[in-house]
């Protein structure tokens, strides 16, 4: 009787693929587990076992698989129904699905090991200089890595020498599979076993010439001893370090490693977290007062009726403590809890918080985190641990193997940045976190099925969730109050057509924002700039010929950066140096034309030159740790005034800024994009919502050209449901969300005419089987990016429609667009919900 398995590759491919197993293997093998398996030629790839079945494939042979590599599943059911709910709803293929929800580090990759052939004779002179050199290098070492060889030749078209001594049967390829992720071993030091008695001791201390080692000995008896649980018989069992020893005794590892050669003492391991929160614990009552305690009362009320619940709290209203009572209810009930970000820079802060009421049960997954970082958060949720109870995380924490899930709570949800744009699969965490809840089934009290709960958190909800909470689909729970009734914001309109026309600007700086900051700065208090673009000016204009360089591969100009004086291409990474002069009419007089953060720190400088002025942005925030010293140094006041883009505007909590300036309120406004007004709103209400945190009410100062702009009146007036009607009047006429869901097919190709012609033919089939509004096919506003020329079709689907047939049609049409041989080439993306 034949065996198989069904397993999901780590590639592009839309399907699962069959493999051979032995009896013994099928009876072994569970479904979640990683099992190596030869795919293609020469691959090796890490496929995951979604099944177990006896059905031979009927299109190919199945071949049997290379080695098995788990003893447990390390993937649970829930997650693989879940993936394939996002594949499907998505429209992308499971194997992306795979790929990005598993850490690097779990998906073992094949790497080809080259090795020289013993037994053949080689002509040393019938080799040319690159085949010499190969061999050369395994004349020296074994084995060598296609990476090696590379560095080897300096260069990167290596393969067709390889190929060459393959063919003259000089070298021989294998495939090996490494494992990459190894535990965290941390090095100890306990005393040798002959030294356990005092009498030896003694002696010991006797005949120990060196004062060092003396030192180091009595330093170790000395960190025995600080333990103030320590009894005469757990002396030997505290661990000590060897970095600890050391560093008390102030001396070098040579000492100690000299003192293990005499067996004095002896070394020994053990495995520990990368990641350690326990210290941050304090002891502590979470007290809510009245406005919050009436808000988590109704968030419970809530959840016994409905999957989803909106919290919609104005900014400073203590969003945040009410979570933390709730995580600390859903902890008691022994359930994990998923808390969504969707901002690294602002796990930085929410930990410190909530690990000083949770201390260890909190862990954070994020990209910023190693691999190993990574799969050590894994396993402790997967193994249901003591440490993993609270997971707080960007969007790829979704992903992560909960069994026991009961609270999923979706802070800031209407952040732009939930929603994955590349590379596929193009998911919302927000929309898919509901889904992941309610597949989560839980038994209740009262015996009734009912899935994990789902808390959606916001000052400025997005339409689609406020028109969903207000319809009665999910429960709503508003906070008008901000938290020990502090007033919100004083926002003051600053005309910037009428300041520059009576000289009241200094740069890009109104007078009214000057003395406001000089204000600030006489008490003590701190200022946030926000300035929605980064670098230093977007265009480098010739004033002479009117020539703005550009980038060679994509249809945008080069953004000036002042720090490293270069242009640059925010879309592919080009750089040149500034030019001195004009490449086209050789003029010196080139200007710059817009501001960026750059600049804005350069001229705050010279405004205020003795206070300490910092920036935020893609480019200061690149480290691992770059968040936390700029967050730190702010909270600690060490920073008098920090410039930032839209990082500053999600939930960040300072208690001591008084004041908050937005630049230019314009460049939000005129976006080619049916959200902007609504984006707008959002960004600027939460930018304000940073002034006057603690007790004193805080002041915003928003630049403008046109300070009677309904969004901006609505933000002055912080109106969010005068906004939020009159978008959603507009949103019914022109047939957008949440009245009509939205797809986007985006197409690329080199070939400008190749790309307009089958955009076209696409367009066509598309509008002729659907029988909803089809747009396009469409030049977006960038139309080339890193050489590729861009078009885009938008299907609008009413709700009243099946989205379904709607996707199963397009997915049709795309299936026969790629037996189109001549439009094979053209690369086409789909982006379902693309908002």
């Amino acid at each position: 009787m034949n065996y198989f398995i069904e397993v999901i590759v780590p590639l592009s491919l839309p399907k699962t693929f069959t493999y051979k197993v032995s009896e013994s293997e099928f009876n072994f093998i569970k479904k979640g587990m990683r099992i190596a398996v030869p795919f293609g030629k020469s691959k090796i790839y890490t496929a995951l076992v979604i099944d177990l079945h006896q059905n031979a494939p009927t299109l190919y042979e199945a071949k049997e698989i290379s080695q098995i590599l788990d003893e447990k599943p390390i993937v649970n059911q829930f997650q693989i129904n879940h993936w394939f709910w996002i594949a499907s709803y998505y429209m992308c293929n499971i194997g992306d699905v795979y790929r990005s929800a598993l850490p690097s580090a779990l998906i073992l990759e094949s790497e080809t090991i080259i090795s020289q052939r013993k037994e053949i004779f080689v002509d040393e002179t019938s080799l040319t200089d690159d085949e010499y050199l190969i061999y050369e290098a395994l004349q020296r070492q074994s084995s060598l890595k296609v990476q090696n060889i590379i560095d080897i030749l300096n260069k990167k078209t290596v393969l067709p020498v390889i190929q060459r001594l393959i063919h003259k049967n000089i070298i021989s390829l294998e495939e090996e599979i490494q494992k990459e992720y190894k535990p965290k071993l941390i090095r100890y030091i306990r005393l040798h076993e002959n030294y356990l008695d005092e009498s030896n001791l003694i002696e010991l201390l006797n005949n120990l010439k060196s004062e060092k080692r003396k030192n180091l000995v009595l330093q170790y008896f000395q960190l025995q001893a600080q333990d103030p649980s320590n009894s005469e018989l757990a002396k030997q069992k505290k661990p000590i370090s060897v970095k600890q020893l050391t560093e008390a005794a102030q001396t070098s590892a040579a000492i100690l490693k000299a003192l293990v050669d005499k067996q004095v003492f002896e070394e020994y391991y053990i495995q520990e977290d990368r990641v350690n929160f326990d210290k941050n614990k304090i002891d502590n009552e979470l007290l809510l007062i009245d406005s919050q305690q009436i808000a988590f009362t109704e968030i419970k009320k809530s959840f016994t009726e409905k999957e989803v619940c909106l919290l919609h709290g104005v900014t400073s209203s203590g969003k945040t403590e009410i979570y933390t009572k709730l995580i600390e209810n859903y902890i008691a009930d022994g359930k994990q809890v998923l808390y969504l970000l969707p901002e690294i820079a602002l796990t930085t802060q929410l930990v410190s918080r909530l690990t000083q009421y949770f201390g260890n049960k909190v862990a954070v997954f994020h990209s910023k985190y190693s691999n190993n970082e990574r799969v050590e958060v894994w396993n402790q949720v997967l193994n249901i641990s003591e440490k993993a109870q609270v997971i707080i995380g960007a969007r790829s924490a979704l992903f992560l193997p909960f069994s026991n899930l009961g609270l999923i709570i979706v802070d800031e949800e209407h952040e732009p940045t939930f929603k994955q744009q590349d590379p596929a699969p193009r998911y919302h965490a927000r929309d898919a976190a509901i889904v992941l809840a309610n597949a989560h089934q839980a038994t209740q009290a009262n015996g009734q099925l009912g899935g994990a709960k789902v808390l959606l958190g916001s000052a400025t909800p997005s339409i689609e969730t406020y028109y969903n909470a207000t319809s009665g689909k999910f429960g709503l729970v508003t906070l008008k109050e901000r938290f020990g009734k502090v007033p919100m914001p004083e926002i003051q309109l600053v005309d910037l057509k009428d300041s520059y026309f009576r000289k009241k600007m200094k740069g890009h700086f109104s007078l009214t924002l000057i003395e406001n900051i000089t204000d600030a700065f006489a008490n003590g208090e701190q200022v946030i700039l926000f300035q929605n673009r980064r670098g230093f000016s977007p265009v480098l204009e010739c004033m002479t010929c009117g020539h703005v360089p550009q980038c060679p591969q994509c249809d945008v100009s080069l953004t000036f950066h002042k720090y490293k004086n270069q242009l640059r291409c925010h879309y592919c990474g080009y750089n040149m140096g500034k030019p001195t002069n004009c490449h086209i009419c050789s003029s010196v007089d080139l200007e710059t034309k817009g501001f960026g953060t750059e600049q804005i720190e350069l001229e705050l400088a010279e405004l205020f030159p003795t206070k300490n002025i910092k920036r935020m942005d893609q480019d200061t925030t690149r480290g691992k740790y770059s968040f936390e010293k700029i967050i730190d140094g702010f909270k600690n006041r060490e920073i008098d005034v920090l410039v930032g883009t839209q990082m500053l505007a999600k939930g960040l909590d300072f208690d001591n800024v008084s004041l908050v300036g937005i630049m230019n309120a314009d460049n939000m406004l005129y976006h080619p994009d049916f959200r902007a007004f609504e984006r707008s709103f959002q960004m600027m209400t939460q930018v304000s919502g940073r002034a006057g945190r603690s007790e004193k009410r805080g002041k915003v100062i928003i630049q403008t050209y046109n300070p009677l702009h309904s969004i901006i009146q609505q933000v002055t007036e912080n109106n969010y449901e005068e906004m939020y009607n009159e978008q959603l009047h507009e949103r019914q006429i022109y047939h957008y969300p949440p009245f009509f869901r939205l797809i986007k097919l985006t197409l690329k190709h080199r070939d400008f005419d190749k790309l307009k012609e089958g955009s076209m033919w696409l367009f066509q089939v598309v509008q002729q089987n659907l029988s909803i509004p089809v747009l396009g096919p469409e030049e977006p506003a960038i139309s080339r990016i890193r050489n590729e020329y861009i078009r885009t079709i938008m299907v609008k689907i009413p709700n009243e429609s099946s989205l379904q047939g709607t996707k199963k049609t397009i997915q049709k049409v795309l299936n026969s667009f790629d037996l189109v041989s001549q439009y094979r080439t053209i690369k086409v993306t789909v982006n379902v919900d693309f908002y």
